[in-house]
C-alpha cells in the first residue's frame, strides 16, 4: 500500500496546469516538438466531489463550483461542462457506455444531462426536501434512483421525469447508493449505521444487513452481482473498516477490511484480470488508499 500511495504520489506531482481559458474543442493528449505532453486546464475550479466512470475511455465528474465535467482520462482534457446547479453538486454517476449523466446536489434536485446534447439539462427530478446524497441508474439508464438527508428514496422515470415512488424510513440519512448489476436491487448506506438492499420495482427494502458501529459511507457492487462492500466512519484506529457482504447466498457477512485509521471514505471493487486474484480497494480520511485481496482480507 505504500508503494501505491508513493506511485500515486509521485504520479501527481508531475501533473500541472495552466489558467488559459476552457475550449470545448480539447482534443486528445497531444505532444509538442520537444515531446512534452500538452496541458489543460482543470476541470473545476473548487473542489472536486465525485467522480464516475462514463466511457472506458470518459469520466464524469461534480464539483464545488456547481458544476459537471466529462474529461479524458488519457488526455486529462475537459471535454464538455455542464451548468445548471444552484449550489454544490454531491454525486455524479451514469449507466456505463450510457450518453446520459446524471448528478445530485445541495440545491435538492438531480438533473440529467446528454453528453452530445446542448449545455443546458436534458431532464430535472425535483422532489427532495434536503440535499441529495445517493444517485443510482438503471443499466439501461431508464430509471433512477436517488437518495436523501431527507430519510427518503425515490425512483424516477429518466425519459419524462415523473416520480415513480417514494418512501420514507425514519433516520435513514442515506449516504450512497448503487445500483446490482443486470438486477432490479439498489444498495443504500445510511447514517443509521445499516446497509440495505432495495427491491427497485416496488421500491421497498428487501433486505437490512445488521448494522454496524459506525456510519456507513459508501457501497459498491461487484460486477457479477455477488458481492456488495460497504465503509464505514471511525476515528483514531476505531472504526473505519469496509465490510464484504453476501447478496445471493446467505445474505450476511463474509469478511472486514480494517487498517484505515480515520473515516472510510469510499470502497470499490477492482477490474480483476485474467492472472489477477479478486481485489477491493478504499480509500480514507487518514489520507491512504488501500489495496486489499478480496477473499483472505490481505493488503497488496
Amino acid at each position: 500500500c505504500l508503494l501505491l500511495a508513493t506511485a500515486m504520489g509521485k504520479l501527481q506531482s508531475k501533473i500541472t496546469f495552466h489558467t488559459t481559458k476552457y475550449r470545448a474543442d480539447s482534443s486528445e493528449g497531444q505532444t509538442g516538438a520537444a515531446g512534452a505532453s500538452q496541458q489543460h486546464s482543470p476541470a473545476h475550479t473548487d473542489a472536486v466531489t465525485s467522480v464516475a466512470a462514463l466511457k472506458p475511455d470518459l469520466c464524469v465528474s461534480g464539483g464545488r463550483d456547481k458544476s459537471v465535467a466529462v474529461s479524458s482520462w488519457r488526455s486529462g482534457a475537459a471535454l464538455r461542462r455542464f451548468i445548471g446547479h444552484e449550489r454544490e453538486v454531491t454525486k455524479v454517476t451514469s449507466a456505463l457506455d450510457s450518453s446520459r449523466v446524471f448528478s445530485a446536489s445541495r440545491d435538492k434536485t438531480v438533473m440529467m444531462w446528454e453528453l452530445h446534447g446542448t449545455s443546458g439539462p436534458r431532464q430535472h427530478f425535483p422532489g427532495h426536501d434536503l440535499v441529495v446524497t445517493g444517485l443510482a441508474v438503471s443499466p439501461d439508464a431508464s430509471q433512477l434512483c436517488t437518495g436523501s438527508r431527507d430519510n427518503t428514496v425515490c425512483k424516477w422515470d429518466t425519459e419524462t421525469g415523473e416520480c415513480l415512488g417514494r418512501t420514507a424510513i425514519s433516520r435513514n440519512l442515506v449516504t450512497h447508493l448503487c445500483w446490482v448489476p443486470g438486477e432490479p436491487y439498489v444498495i443504500q448506506t445510511s447514517e443509521d449505521k445499516t446497509t440495505r438492499v432495495w427491491d427497485s420495482r416496488e421500491l421497498q427494502v428487501a433486505h437490512t444487513f445488521p448494522a454496524k458501529q459506525h456510519i456507513q459511507t459508501c457501497c459498491d457492487v461487484s460486477q457479477d452481482g455477488r458481492y456488495c462492500l460497504s465503509s464505514s466512519s471511525g476515528s483514531s484506529g476505531h472504526g473505519g473498516e469496509a465490510t464484504l457482504w453476501d447478496l445471493r447466498q446467505t445474505r450476511g457477512r463474509v469478511c472486514e477490511y480494517k487498517g484505515h485509521f480515520q473515516t472510510t471514505t469510499s470502497c470499490v471493487f477492482l477490474p480483476r484480470g485474467p492472472a489477477l486474484a479478486p481485489s477491493i480497494a478504499t480509500s480514507s480520511n487518514d489520507s491512504t488508499v488501500k489495496v486489499w485481496n478480496q477473499d483472505t482480507a490481505g493488503r497488496e
